[in-house]
């Protein structure tokens, strides 16, 4: 294997391997592996202080190998990892440290590991053994390590092959204890267990690692939640969830936790200390190809065998029901996942730059979006040229200061971040203070030539009712298909004309907003018409309720002359 050094940069970046990581999988021999994730976050070794410890992936490889497969034609054969889960898992996740004064010592960087792969790819395996490592050799006095489970019938499941993982290693015999629902490490007073009730999860509430097996089954997040919340005391506690894709169900906790893992591998949201790796088919690969399979799942031609998926690909021909099995269990594809209706590198290339200043004296067309006073409130300012078929969008947002808390743990901290850097503002007390937009609307009524303010009047509100007595332009602009569809395909047709260079929808790259457009999800009629639909979204999307109600003013108003945004083309939904 050539040395690390003469490895392709365009090569690595192929298969989204770090330097650091392929000079590891170079220098122990390992080969590179040829499936890369469909979607990965960034590298652990991004965040600040971050330090590659190959020792570390060592101890994990060795403790590994102690242990045995215990079914099929590998059993009683170590249990050693394939090299697609140690490029891709175990070296990112236990390779990656930085030092931390209160250990007094380097700790891991990852603390939430998310692995999203298509069945028989050796998740019941891998997770055995990281529950072991985590419990008897991670060096953490005092370890508890659980499982989440559903149900007591699934608990077995779970529990079961690790613990037959523990009870058939060699190195381990005299060293571990196994019982009907406990595997102890005398030596370090650490055990591992399984529970499947919050009251269970609590009663230890010292959680060193965490084993959630299978999340879409899940259908509450109280129990994966509580774990994960129990960590706070450890030094580098690890909660791994490994799972295969669900059917598409939207607000579940796999749906949430996926949606958090995809956002920040799109680094909307930015938090070293979660890791993800999703592998899976596009929607438009061949799901009867061979080269589908392969890039669907990375364990492809040793687990799953080609001849399983001949097997199942025939059963899949034969009707709808196991074709849609089919694609959700060895393809990876949410059955039923909803379209995205506009893309975040076409958002992207038009952020361009929103002068303020420059805007003084222009035309304004806004859209008030009071719907969540105790989280979100937003108003958007559009500014057309009609010269030059552009819009300038300009943003305020504000927040309850009680809120912050909540909406940090849902951005990964940047709310907090985005009220430093001022693209939102955060109010006193628990709900939202209508004196502070009212202010801001009047200071920007002074500044632009503001035309129409547009509001849904289904939340209309005192703050609605006093602009309208200070002879405020307010209008009525309801959320419905007839009034929100034209806005939507203006918004999507002018992000789809716009370039780097050329941005046709200016926005500036507002970071709150850009949040709001990657939870966007629309909701369509039988003739194609779109409107936003907040209750299918992944989280907020008031920045683009507002963005669309002042879109509707703009289109509303006396014409003048055909620009870009106007002309009528079919909607695009990809």
């Amino acid at each position: 294997m050539a040395p690390a050094a003469h490895l392709d940069e365009e090569l690595l970046a192929g298969l989204k391997l770090s330097p650091e990581v392929a000079w590891y999988l170079a220098e122990r021999g390992i080969p590179l592996p040829d499936c890369p994730p469909k979607t990965m976050t960034p590298s652990p070794g991004e965040a600040p202080g971050a330090v590659f410890d190959p020792d570390r992936v060592d101890r994990v490889l060795r403790a590994f190998h102690l242990l045995r497969h215990t079914q099929g034609k590998w059993a009683g054969k170590p249990l050693d990892p394939d090299p697609w889960q140690v490029a891709y898992i175990l070296a990112p996740v236990f390779g990656w440290v930085r030092w931390d004064d209160e250990a007094g010592g380097y700790v891991r960087i990852v603390r939430k590991l998310y692995v999203d792969v298509p069945r028989r790819n050796g998740k019941t395996t891998l997770s055995g053994g990281i529950a072991v490592y985590l419990m008897a050799a991670d060096g953490e006095p005092g370890a508890q390590v659980y499982a989440a489970a559903t149900s007591e019938k699934q608990a077995r499941f779970t529990f079961d092959p690790i613990r037959q993982i523990a009870e058939r290693a060699p190195a381990l015999k005299g060293n571990v204890r196994a019982f009907t629902k406990k595997i102890t490490h005398p030596a370090s007073g650490s055990y591992f267990t399984v529970v499947s009730s919050v009251a269970e999860a609590m009663h230890g509430a010292n959680v060193h690692g965490g084993i959630i097996d299978e999340l879409h089954v899940h259908r509450s997040p109280d129990l994966v939640e509580t774990i994960e919340t129990g960590t706070g005391s450890r030094r580098q506690p690890l909660v791994a969830t490994i799972t295969t894709a669900d059917d598409g169900k939207q607000e579940s906790i796999y749906d949430r936790k996926r949606q958090y893992v995809e956002q920040l591998a799109r680094r909307v949201l930015t938090d070293p200390d979660t890791y993800g790796v999703i592998w899976g088919a596009d929607e438009s690969d061949d799901p009867f190809a061979e080269a589908t399979w392969r890039k669907a799942n990375p364990g492809y031609g040793v687990s799953p065998s080609a001849a399983y998926l001949r097997g199942a690909a025939a059963e899949a021909r034969q009707s709808p029901a196991d074709l849609a099995k089919f694609l959700r269990l060895h393809l990876g594809l949410r059955t039923k996942q909803s379209t995205r209706y506009l893309r975040m590198e076409d958002w992207d290339a038009n952020a361009g730059l929103v002068d303020e200043a420059a805007l003084a004296g222009r035309e304004a067309w806004g859209g008030l979006d009071l719907a969540s006073t105790s989280d979100l409130c937003a108003l958007c300012w559009l500014f057309s040229d009609d010269e030059t078929g552009t819009v300038d969008a300009l943003w305020r947002f504000w927040t309850p200061e009680a809120n912050l808390k909540s909406l940090d743990k849902r951005t990964a901290g940047a709310a907090s971040r985005w009220v430093r850097e001022g693209y939102l503002v955060a109010t006193p007390g628990n709900v939202a203070d209508y004196d502070f937009i009212r202010e801001q609307i009047r200071r920007d009524r002074d500044a632009f030539r503001v035309r129409s303010i547009g509001y849904d009047p289904w939340n209309a509100s005192q703050l609605t009712n006093d602009l309208v007595s200070e002879r405020a332009p307010m209008v009525k602009v309801r959320q419905g298909f007839l009034t929100m569809s034209p806005a939507m395909k203006a918004i999507q047709r002018l992000v789809l004309q716009g370039t780097p260079e050329s941005p046709a929808l200016r926005h500036g790259g507002h970071p709150v907003v850009r949040w709001c457009v990657d939870n966007l999800a629309v909701a369509m009629d039988p003739a194609g018409n779109v409107k936003p639909d907040k209750a299918s979204s992944g989280d907020k999307i008031d920045g683009v309720s507002a963005l669309a109600t002042a879109m509707s003013e703009v289109l509303a108003r006396p014409p003048r002359r055909k620009s870009k945004y106007t002309d009528d083309e079919e909607i695009m939904v990809v």
